[in-house]
């Protein structure tokens, strides 16, 4: 071989190395990988959103520019710039690199970001965006060298490890032993990546990061409230990471980040004495004094690097594909091993709720009984028991409950598990402590505890949640039965849609755009629905124009009337609009606290969801844009569905159709409906 190579011409060496590279796959640049994006404060005051051409956004520019400018030459992937020198008006911002990325990457991504998050929380003086390969932030209040863990990002994989206690066990060391490293990492990066087996075959991947300007300690403390949720959020999942705006962890079991950054030094090596000198002379007349041996390992190593890429790309291929096609089988035991984590026994429900109590009993609706209850954790529960005419077998079932497990936002009840015992099929939620909206809506001596303020970061609160459903979770779920009382509020009046994807929970038909059974609540179903069966994500957007005037009004719109001719809600909001006295409309409680614009603008949203033409209601996603501009221009309403209709009219349209209606009460659990669930890939 030595002499083989030896004769080969230095040019002719030189092509057949380059047609060797030839060979490997040229990957061209791609737009950074969104993960989450967070705008805290848009729904709170008009003082969180900027006008265009405002000195704010002349500032941002400016934010933007030097960011974008700089993120080529930070050496720790980290940088910070204040724009202007008067507040309100003053913009602070940061960028983060993942540790691991190469320069070129981070510059992609911070100029990528700058107008993504524009775009996506457009008006807002307070953004966080996340990417896999960077982080950019920015508000109007300073955010440097501060710990901040107000609000935060989970995502999960959709698939489980098999050996759920093992795995934990093992991710545990993982995560404690880079959480340590990053956080006292003498480079500067507060960066660190760590890997362990966790089967003879099976590898679990690390990577915990802070951003550099906080201190050892807080990004310990900020690590390890990222990693202390993994158990609630994401118990066995295959892989998972939190997001905080001061530090993110992650964790996979695949490796999707450059190993040779980021992980613990090896041990020292012992010092060996140098080798005795060769007698041997290598080299070869004729090839530049280059030896032989070194041209031969040249080309063997490019070989072996180039077959090695090859196989690596091939089994990254394979796997991927294997992953989502994983999602589409119907595997039964693959099915098993992912609900073993969600499933309880009944013993510890019925423990958990003393027998099905009726004292424990918190609701009651169309798909069963709803109860309080408490885990031998300790942890407060909301447990569904369903009624028994679903058609489902117990595989179906779980697989569906697993599937809407995985759903998870802020503004979305969680679902925590089932149980399936003979006929029982009991779903546990997660409880919701300041009970259902229409509680605090409907009653006279409760409406006063929901001023303006709050009542418009409800509705951003449940248009974001629907958003989610419709087109940002890997389900695309059609709800139907978007009601107040379906709208649960935490301790801090934050809105959490419930009710949501029941349809796949229960066995009913949601293939179909039509359907011959109407589920819902009359009231909040839009007009094609309730007279041909035909639902779609526009007729959730109906629904939510309808609570948006209720949240206006403080009334219901199936109990409204007026002698003046408007024989419901919509019709008497549309009467007042068409007069120009869209205010009057106002609930009187609110008379003190509301903004004028805000209101007048949330009226005039309402009326584009419930307008009779389909086609014409806004998507969620553009009901969510039009929430956080108070500058961009709407479109002239419609006239709503059903206005102008006889009540009599539409309740004989109604009982022509099969429906489950709603007896829930105004209780901290409201009671399943239906919902529509269509599996799309995301």
């Amino acid at each position: 071989m030595d002499n083989l190579v030896a004769k080969i011409p230095r040019k002719t060496l030189f092509v057949y190395v380059i047609s060797l590279l030839s060979f490997v796959p040229i990957t061209k640049g791609a737009d950074p990988t969104y993960s989450y994006i967070e705008c805290p404060n848009t729904t709170l005051s008009t003082t969180s959103t900027y006008a265009p051409n405002s000195t704010y956004q002349t500032n941002l520019n400016t934010l933007f520019s030097v960011l974008s400018s700089n993120s080529n030459n930070a050496s720790d992937g980290f940088y910070n710039f204040t724009a202007g020198t008067s507040p309100p008006d003053v913009a602070y911002g940061l960028f983060l690199c993942r540790g691991d990325v190469s320069a070129a990457v981070c510059r992609d991504c911070v100029v990528y970001a700058t107008g993504d998050a524009v775009q996506r929380c457009p008006g807002s003086k307070r953004v966080t965006i996340w990417y896999d390969e960077c982080l950019l932030r920015y508000s109007n209040v300073s955010i440097f060298a501060a710990l901040d863990t107000s609000f935060w990002g989970i995502l999960s994989n959709t698939q489980n490890v098999t050996n759920a206690t093992l795995f934990n066990e093992v991710l545990g060391e993982v995560m404690d032993d880079i959480a340590n490293r990053a956080s006292s990492d003498d480079s500067g990066k507060k960066f660190a990546t760590g890997q362990a087996n966790y089967s003879p075959l099976q590898t679990v991947y690390g990577l915990a990061q802070c951003t550099p300007d906080i201190s050892d300690s807080d990004c310990n403390t900020c690590l390890r409230n990222c990693i202390s949720t993994f158990p609630s959020c994401c118990d066995a999942n295959q892989g998972a990471r939190v997001l905080y705006p001061s530090c993110y962890v992650r964790y996979e079991t695949y490796p999707f980040y450059n190993a040779s950054v980021g992980a613990a030094p090896p041990p020292p090596s012992p010092v060996l004495p140098p080798p005795p000198p060769s007698t041997t002379s290598t080299s070869s007349p004729g090839n530049g004094g280059v030896s032989s041996q070194v041209i031969a390992a040249i080309v063997v190593s490019i070989g072996i690097a180039i077959m090695l890429f090859v196989a690596g790309f091939c089994f990254l291929t394979r796997r991927a594909k294997k992953k989502y096609n994983s999602v589409n089988e119907d595997n039964v035991e693959d099915d098993i091993s992912k609900v073993q984590s969600l499933q309880y026994d009944l013993g510890t429900i019925k423990a958990a709720t003393n027998n099905f109590s009726d004292d424990n009993k918190i609701g009651e609706g169309g798909f069963g009984r709803v109860y309080k209850g408490f885990l031998p954790d300790g942890q407060e529960v909301a447990v569904k028991r369903l009624s028994r005419t679903s058609g489902q077998g117990a595989i179906e079932f779980k697989n569906e409950v697993i599937l809407v497990a995985k759903l998870q936002h802020r503004n979305l009840v969680r679902l925590l598990g089932f149980c399936l015992a003979g006929e029982e099929k009991i779903l546990i939620y997660e409880f919701v402590p300041n009970k259902s909206l229409d509680y605090f809506l409907f009653e006279p001596q409760e409406q006063v505890k929901l001023d303006w303020s709050r009542r418009f970061k409800i509705i951003s609160g449940v248009a974001r949640g629907m958003l989610y459903l419709h087109e940002d979770s890997r389900l695309r779920i059609i709800h139907r039965d978007l009601k107040a009382s379906n709208i649960l509020l935490d301790g801090d009046m934050n809105a959490k849609v419930s009710d949501f994807g029941m349809a796949r929970i229960f066995g009913v038909d949601q293939t179909q755009a039509s359907t011959s059974r109407v589920v819902g609540t009359f009231g909040y179903m839009s007009p094609e629905y309730v007279m041909h069966g035909q639902f779609s994500d526009k007729s959730d957007v109906f629904s939510f124009g309808v609570l948006v005037l209720e949240i206006i009004s403080g009334k219901k719109n199936n109990k409204f009337y007026r002698s003046d001719g408007a024989a419901d809600l919509l019709s008497y909001a549309w009467m007042l609009w068409r007069e120009g006295m869209a205010l009057d409309l106002i609930d009187p409680t609110l008379e003190s606290s509301h903004s004028r614009n805000e209101v007048t603008r949330c009226i005039h949203i309402a009326l584009l969801c419930v307008q009779d033409d389909r086609d014409a209601r806004p998507s969620m996603a553009t009901v969510v844009l039009m929430l956080n501009s108070p500058s961009a221009d709407l479109s002239h309403p419609q006239q709503p569905g059903f206005c102008g209709r006889t009540t009599r009219t539409v309740s004989n349209t109604v009982q022509s159709l099969e429906s489950d209606q709603s007896t829930s009460k105004s209780i901290p659990w409201s009671a399943n409906e239906a919902s529509s669930t269509e599996l799309e890939a995301r």
